[in-house]
Formats: structure tokens, C-alpha cells, sequence
């Protein structure tokens, strides 16, 4: 019998390349496992929302101040 694997949120920030303190800024996938207080996440269910997530420069940032042709 295998036993199901489920990551923790160390492992989920160091799987999308960020550091821990990183993740309190995103709108995180609801958990796939509570055990106690302690979320956890399956490896699909990380790779699914970061690849959903918008990209860099998305929304556009400030306006330039002159435009460009």
C-alpha cells in the first residue's frame, strides 16, 4: 500500500521557486489534506495553480509617461 504524499507549505514554496515568506502575498489552492492545523497540498494540485497563475507584468503597473508609437 502506498501512502498518499502531501506537501507542506515549505515544500510548496520551494517547488514555485519562492521563498516561504513569499507565499503570504498569493491567494493560495484550497489545501488537499488538513492534519491537525497543517495544510497540505499534492504536487498536481501545486503545478495546476502555478501554472494558472498570471505571469510577470501582468495588469500593466504604472502608465509610461510618454507613450509609445
Amino acid at each position: 500500500m502506498t501512502a498518499e504524499r502531501f506537501l507542506s507549505y515549505t515544500e510548496f514554496a520551494e517547488r514555485i521557486g519562492v521563498r516561504t515568506g513569499a507565499l503570504g502575498n498569493y491567494r493560495l489552492p484550497e489545501p488537499d489534506a488538513y492534519i491537525g492545523r497543517t495544510r497540505g497540498w499534492k504536487a498536481e494540485t501545486i503545478d495546476a495553480w502555478n501554472a494558472a497563475r498570471p505571469g510577470r507584468g501582468v495588469g500593466g503597473g504604472r502608465p509610461r509617461k510618454t507613450p509609445t508609437a
